[in-house]
């Protein structure tokens, strides 16, 4: 029993010299001494050493990244041009077939664009009228130095010819563009491809319109240097649901038949405006659609007429309520 009690009291001082020597949790600081303590020398966690250690580091690394991202700007910036794309014609992604484009011409149009005439009520017509005049506001501008460019003449780089919209007749807007005597006028243009220059045909081809290669005949040979235009309509019945057709021939091109050469090549001239070649649709059946197709010729466009892989032309529709 003796022995018993010796080794029950040796246990208890054994856990009293353990409890002893466990320290003590430490106290929470007070938010004051989170920010400055005066025992330790510390602002917000840190001496004053150990912060000049943590700015000067990141001050290092920070410059190192600016240093980085300015050399990788200026490799950028020495690759390009602010004058022209570095990739051009064949090697850019558009190409260098350039294609048609209509005006007027409506936002959001998937499909044919469909110009759709009034003939009961002309003021109906006035969104067509609005949206020729806001497309020509450009060739309006007359604060832009242009030169009156001619055939034979030698064009600077930095030239921009005049598109002389005197000469567009009955497709003028003292006209309506024709919108309110139910003979509409649309506009043609070729996209821009910066560089490219026309291959243009001095004689006609056997594949092109008769009127096209009967006007290129008609044409002195110093001015055949021209991206020619044919444009081609057939008149589908209403009831005939597009089976029925019928070719109409009642086109009137007032400014020409093609876009002279010496607009060509675009090189981003301040002012460029690309040529125009109004075609005007005279007497119009009423109540039928009238299906168009405009291609230009050239020795470097290609043309295709696939709706869904159509190049160097552009059709729509025209009808006459």
């Amino acid at each position: 029993m003796a022995g018993a009690r010796a080794a029950s009291q040796k246990n208890c001082e054994r856990r009293k010299r353990v409890q002893f020597l466990l320290p003590e949790p430490p106290k929470k600081p007070t938010l004051g001494q989170m920010i400055f303590d005066r025992e330790k020398g510390t602002f917000l966690g840190r001496t004053p050493k150990t912060w000049a250690q943590f700015m000067v580091f990141y001050a290092i690394f920070y410059a190192f990244l600016a240093s980085l991202f300015w050399i990788c700007i200026q490799v950028l910036l020495d690759g390009i041009s602010m004058t022209e794309p570095k990739l051009q014609l064949e090697r850019s992604l558009i190409g260098a077939n350039p294609g048609l484009t209509v005006r007027p011409q409506l936002i959001h149009v998937e499909g044919p664009m469909v110009i759709a005439i009034d003939s009961k009520n002309p003021s109906n017509n006035d969104n067509w009228i609005e949206l020729i005049d806001d497309f020509l506001n450009a060739y309006d501008n007359t604060t832009v130095d242009r030169k009156n460019c001619e055939f034979g003449d030698i064009q600077r780089p930095s030239d921009v010819c005049l598109v002389d919209m005197e000469s567009f007749e009955g497709c003028s807007k003292a006209n309506s563009y024709g919108y309110k005597t139910n003979e509409p006028c649309v506009f043609i243009k070729l996209n821009r491809i910066f560089g490219w220059k026309p291959e243009t045909y001095d004689m006609p081809l056997e594949e092109m319109p008769e009127d096209l290669q009967a006007h290129i005949n008609e044409t002195i040979y110093e001015e055949r240097k021209q991206i020619w235009l044919s444009c081609k309509a057939s008149q589908v019945g209403a009831l005939a649901q597009g089976h029925n057709k019928d070719n109409f021939d009642n086109i009137s091109y007032s400014h020409g038949r093609g876009f002279p050469a010496y607009y060509y090549p675009y090189l981003n001239q301040p002012g460029y405006l690309s040529p125009l070649i109004p075609v005007q649709f005279k007497s119009l059946p009423q109540g039928q659609v009238l299906d168009v197709e405009c291609r230009a010729w050239a020795k470097n466009i290609i043309y295709k007429a696939a709706p869904g892989d159509r190049m160097g032309s552009v059709a729509f529709q025209i009808i006459v309520n």
